[in-house]
């Protein structure tokens, strides 16, 4: 049986327990949901591929509760103390060299050099994360592939029997995943689109960071092809769709749900996830998505909306 814990003292405590003890326990971000489970235990970790069905060589972030533990897992280089210190807490995961002897099992990392780390701004996480005592591995606590979670029944859906508890910590404010930062040569690569824009990195820079060409190795998290993806196909850019097609609008439009009607681009954010759920719970075989500007989160909801509609 999967345990729901409220948002409480003592719901927070018993999941610091549970985390200690080895298990798996989803708890509430800013972003969505993640799958926690320690990070120096490869038993933990080995759960969280195994309940998401992940594939292994899909490396995991790894949250810490405060900036200091980065110092027991990781090397820091100059250039990325501005933005750590402009965005955490918050929806930014920094790819840095993994230091050795960090405390980390291998599953982690995948077999990468580099260690995903991150620290997220929902206090629940927070409160959490200090009671534990340790870094938590914790993807998106959804099956591997398909939609992620913004709410603690999205995560019951997905994973009930197969992990300790949820912490119910509310639905997630931003909707889509942390951006992912790494720094190779000493310039800032964007490896993920997300939370954190472009732009809003660019004026902490003082440079706006390239993006992961297609084609490289995973090198960070979130990077296959076909993720995020609802149970129905996925055609994107569409402006008339077909009969049979459950339309996704953007803007002031007539659809079956919408991103957001007035154009808000941080409200479809945090709608995607919620409204993919929405249409595999009323059984949507085709979906057809309304174009979104690439800009600011705009770049982040293209990014899942394309890995929705790849090749499954």
């Amino acid at each position: 049986m999967t345990e729901v814990l409220p948002s409480t003292e003592e719901g927070i405590a018993r999941a610091a327990g549970l985390l200690r003890d080895g298990a798996l326990v989803a708890m509430p971000t800013e972003t969505v949901y993640g799958l926690a489970g320690l990070a120096r235990d490869d038993r933990a970790v080995a759960g969280i591929y195994e309940a998401k069905g992940r594939p292994s060589f899909n490396p995991l972030i790894v949250h810490v509760a405060e900036a200091a533990q980065l110092e027991d897992l990781v090397e820091v280089p100059a250039v990325a103390r501005p933005v750590i210190d402009a965005f955490w807490p918050g929806p930014l995961t920094i790819v840095l060299p993994l230091k050795p002897g960090a405390p980390v099992s291998p599953l982690v990392t995948a077999g990468l050099r580099t260690l995903a780390v991150r620290m997220p701004a929902h206090p629940v996480a927070r409160a959490l994360l200090r009671g534990v005592g340790a870094g938590v591995a914790a993807p998106s606590a959804n099956p591997s592939g398909r939609i992620s979670p913004t709410t603690a029944a999205h995560v019951m859906a997905g994973l009930d029997g197969r992990i300790a508890a949820v912490l119910d910590g509310g639905d997630c404010a931003v909707g889509v995943e942390s951006t992912i930062l790494g720094f190779p040569e000493g310039r800032a690569v964007i490896l993920r689109e997300g939370g954190v824009t472009a732009e809003a990195l660019a004026q902490v820079l003082g440079y706006t960071p390239r993006h992961r060409a297609e084609g490289d190795a995973i090198d960070a998290p979130g990077q296959l092809a076909s993720h995020y993806a609802p149970q129905g196909r996925v055609r994107l850019g569409v402006t008339r769709p077909e009969p049979h097609e459950v339309y996704l609008g953007f803007g002031d439009m007539a659809c079956d749900l919408n991103l957001s009607a007035s154009g808000d681009l941080a409200e479809a954010a945090a709608n995607l996830f919620r409204h993919f759920h929405a249409m595999d719970a009323r059984g949507a075989e085709r979906i057809a998505v309304a174009p979104v500007p690439e800009e600011g989160l705009g770049a982040a909801i293209n990014d899942r909306l394309r890995r929705a509609a790849a090749p499954r």
